[in-house]
């Protein structure tokens, strides 16, 4: 499978602007996507959403700092790089304190842009593997039968062999059988390493040591 470019898209209501900022992205090899409005950028968002957003404050509809607060709450962390020719401290801080990457006072120099996105994309593209690394642990999760997951929440809180195989009442031979289907099919190392992954899951783990 071919990876999908890097998408960076510009919200501004001057058309020139938007125009200087796609010309100046194609320069450095980066796909720009150009919006007059927040709203023309959530109709075009729903199929391909952008790895950095260089966004306006002042823009007809929507503000740039009410779309930050509504991505807030959605529980989307697009990066966004703020540009503006109306700046003011308690503007830029609201916005830096809610997450922007960078804020940027028009004219602003063209290394600065580029610099902040690039470090916006950086961010985007670590969170994504994330979301995917979590996304591929919970796969693998629900591969497991019902009592290889229980095996596995033991492991977690520390639970020895002998421990376990007293607790749901098998041999201590049957739970290692358990114990080496269950690393193996979550890809784990070791159990250490199990131990960690059910952490990430957020499953119940604590200190302990599984023979």
């Amino acid at each position: 499978m071919t990876e999908e470019p890097t998408v960076v898209a510009v919200i501004d209501d001057d058309q020139s602007i938007r125009d200087a900022l796609g010309r100046l992205f194609e320069t450095v090899a980066l796909k720009a996507e150009l919006f007059g409005s927040v709203d023309e950028y959530l109709r075009a968002s729903k199929s391909r959403p952008a790895n950095c957003i260089v966004l306006d404050v002042r823009l007809p509809g929507p503000s740039g700092l009410d779309f930050q607060t509504q991505l807030a709450r959605a529980n989307n962390r697009t990066p966004i790089v703020f540009i503006t020719a109306h700046a003011d401290i308690p503007m830029s801080v609201r916005a830096m304190k809610a997450g922007a990457i960078e804020f940027l006072t028009k004219p602003f120099r063209h290394q600065e842009l580029l610099d902040a996105v690039r470090n916006g994309i950086e961010r985007d593209r670590s969170r994504r593997a994330e979301v995917q690394a979590l996304a591929d642990l919970q796969s693998r999760l629900a591969s497991l039968t019902p009592r290889e997951r229980q095996i596995m929440t033991f492991l977690a809180e520390g639970r020895i062999t002998k421990q376990i195989a007293g607790e749901i009442g098998i041999s201590a031979m049957t739970v290692r059988i358990h114990r080496n289907q269950v690393i193996s099919k979550m890809g784990a190392r070791s159990t250490a390493d199990l131990v960690r992954m059910a952490d990430k899951l957020g499953l119940p783990s604590s200190k302990g040591r599984a023979d």
